[in-house]
């Protein structure tokens, strides 16, 4: 059975390899990434834009895409050992979807700022489309909810979705 892409007959082999592109990129398992496509299609509208969107929001992402963290696996990490705080509260949940108006930092520790700091300069200051950073008090705020555009992934979202829909 093969689908169709831009005009041109796809495997089931190259829309596996993608699926598996997009889970790794993510740092996501199975069943996580099956919930989020779930929700993705109930939300409305293009589903592999809406899921690419909920991976965006992960606080494991959002870390490593601001470059407080060098890697989402290292956002990951600080957020499960309890590092982070959204809106004044300690978030423990890597999976954690930040939603607009969000305000995200590094648990006010000396050594953790510090990190931070680092990695953030270490990386060139990278920014977000979606994502505002103030480095003067290293804090990312949510100034909207990411788009299509926002994504630096070289996915094609459409055969994620057409292996997912079978």
């Amino acid at each position: 059975m093969h689908g169709w892409h831009r005009g041109r007959p796809t495997s089931y082999a190259v829309r596996l390899r993608e699926k598996q592109k997009c889970k790794r990129f993510y740092g996501v398992l199975e069943r996580q990434f099956r919930r989020y496509f779930d929700q993705a299609q109930k939300t409305g509208g293009n589903t592999g834009e809406n899921l690419l969107a909920l991976l965006e929001r992960r606080l494991d992402n959002v870390l490593a895409a601001c470059g407080f963290a060098v890697s989402r696996s290292q956002g990951r990490q600080l957020v499960t050992h309890g590092h982070v705080q959204v809106n004044g509260r300690t978030v423990t949940k890597p999976n954690y979807l930040v939603e607009e108006g969000d305000v995200v930092r590094p648990e006010p520790d000396d050594q953790i700022l510090a990190m931070a700091r680092e990695n953030r300069e270490g990386m060139g200051h990278p920014d977000s489309g979606w994502l505002e950073v103030n480095d003067a008090d290293l804090t990312i705020r949510a100034i909207r909810m990411p788009v299509r555009s926002d994504v630096s992934v070289e996915i094609q979202e459409g055969l994620v979705v057409e292996f997912c829909s079978r």
